[in-house]
Formats: C-alpha cells, structure tokens, sequence
C-alpha cells in the first residue's frame, strides 16, 4: 500500500518554522562530553547543583519514519507493511489495502516488543478489533511509554515536572507528572497501588536523569497495534541534555507477557527558544460511539 507523499518536505520545513526551530537543529549529533556542549556547538546549561537544566519547551526532532520509495521521475510514495506476523503465524505478511485506517497507517517505527508466544494471538486480536478495544477512545491516559516525552519540563533542585499536552484528535487529555530526583526509593506503600502512569521516582546518573516507574495498571498499551502490557511493567526512562537537544531513551521490561525488554528507539528532541510558544488548552474528550461501530475501519 503506498500513498503520495510529494509535499511532505514542504510541510515538514513549515510546521518547524512555526514552532520556532530551525530545520537544521532537527538532527541531533554525537555527544561532545569533553566541551560538555551539544553539536551546534550551544553549551548545556546547568543548575545551581551542577546538573544539567533540563527546562524548557522539547519539540519533536528527528527520528525514524515510514519507509518510502522513489521513482524515477522522484516522486516519493510511503509504504505501509502489514500487520506484523507472530512467531507462529503465517501468511499475515501481504500488503494491505486499509488506506483510512489511521491506526494501521499512523505505524512509524518497525522496532516493536517481543511478546510470548502465547499472547500473540491476543495482540492479533487487539490489533484487529483496535477501534473497541484500544484504551484511546474512552479518554484515558496514554501512559507511558506510549505518551512519548514531555513537551515541557520544569526542574528544581529536588523534582521534575513533565508536562504533556493534550490532543483532542487522540483524545488524549493533558497531562502531567510529578517526579523526586533526590535518589529516594519507590515509596513501599504507593508501590503496591496501580498508576496510570506508575509510581515513578528519579536519580542522577552523571549527567543523565533516571526515571524509574512501577507500579502500573494493565490498562494501557505500550503503543499502538494491541501491544498490551501487565501490572508488573517497569519502565526506565532517560534523559540526557545536550546543548538545545534532549535525548530521551526507554526501555519496558514486563517479564509477565515479553520474551526480553523492550528497548525503545532514542528519540531527540530540540529546545524550543521561540518566546511566544506556549502549549495549548487540552481539548475536551471525544466520547466514540463504540455501540453503532460495524466494521474494523478506524476513525
């Protein structure tokens, strides 16, 4: 399944502009740990404490997208796969004709967690009936790791919030976190509830922060395509400044339903310097009409 993708470059130039970041800030390079600055050459601001800032506005950078192809006259064409086969399924390897299917479309990143063999056909099963089953449509939070990196962070000497921001396409609403970096451990008490988000607390690891969640409910899903998890998931998140880039990295262990942890690709994201950026009043929900759909088409 392929679909035109001719003005993508152009789009792509514009929506950077407009979030006040310049095109070439959007790849982000190897460290310079000597000169302790990012590849633009920006030196990484600190606290009072030493620790890297990692305040500010985080806009999407670089990172991997759907595969192409281009033709002989340059015309570029997205590709779209199947849905991915189990280890013991067969056939379910072909092109797909689900153009308007966003949920099947809308997969950038072929790096996916490995699940038993004895859940695949559950997450077959999701992935198939993804407009019933797919926590999005009731209005509930993505968690994590599916909500992706903060879109602002504040830091103190102590804490950090991560704010996200809230899209009433997705419907999901904004939200936040607030999370200890003094080192502490998970507090024994709210470690035996369930979280959306988990029970996260934080470390320095150097110069990286280290976000350490547990306790989650099942409710969630680690993104996607009916890719489940259990209320024994613990994720680490990562955050490293470098310079105007912040590099964020992920890695789900659920030994419940997954074969190995999942580690998910660096994502890098650039400062937004722009000072009249702000993020936007979250939307209000959009309840689905679940009960009146009769096919598998997303909408």
């Amino acid at each position: 399944m392929t679909r035109r993708v001719l003005y993508a470059a152009a789009a792509a130039v514009v929506g950077v502009v407009a979030l006040g970041v310049t095109p070439g800030a959007q790849s982000g390079g190897a460290p310079a740990a000597p000169a302790r600055r990012g590849a633009s050459g920006v030196p990484t601001p600190r606290m009072p404490d030493g620790r890297p800032d990692l305040s500010g506005m985080w806009s999407p950078g670089g990172g991997p997208g759907r595969p192409v192809s281009v033709d002989e006259k340059g015309n570029v064409e997205e590709i779209f796969p199947s849905r991915r086969c189990g280890p013991t399924q067969v056939n379910c390897d072909g092109y797909t004709n689900q153009s308007v299917d966003g949920e099947f479309t809308g997969r950038l990143n072929p790096n996916r967690a490995l699940y038993k063999p004895e859940f695949w056909d559950k997450v077959q099963s999701l992935d198939m009936n993804t407009n019933k089953e797919d926590p999005l449509f009731i209005c509930q939070p993505l968690g994590i790791p599916r909500v992706g990196p903060p879109a602002r962070i504040l830091q103190t000497a102590n804490d950090v919030v991560f704010l996200y921001m809230g899209s009433g396409a997705s419907s999901q609403p904004a939200d936040y976190r607030v999370i200890p970096t003094d080192g502490r451990k998970h507090d024994p008490v709210r470690s035996q509830d369930v979280y959306f988000y988990g029970h996260s607390v934080g470390h320095w690891a150097g110069d990286t922060l280290v976000v350490d969640s547990i306790a989650f409910n099942d409710l969630t899903w680690l993104d996607r395509g009916g890719y489940f998890h259990s209320d024994q998931m613990h994720v680490v998140e990562r955050f490293r400044r470098e310079g105007n880039t912040l590099i964020y990295d992920v890695t789900v262990e659920d030994p419940e339903v997954l074969l190995e942890p999942w580690v998910v690709n660096t994502r890098r994201l650039q400062l937004n310097t722009n000072p009249n950026a702000y993020l936007p009043e979250g939307q209000p929900c959009r309840d689905y009409d679940r009960e009146n759909m009769v096919t598998q088409i997303r909408h």
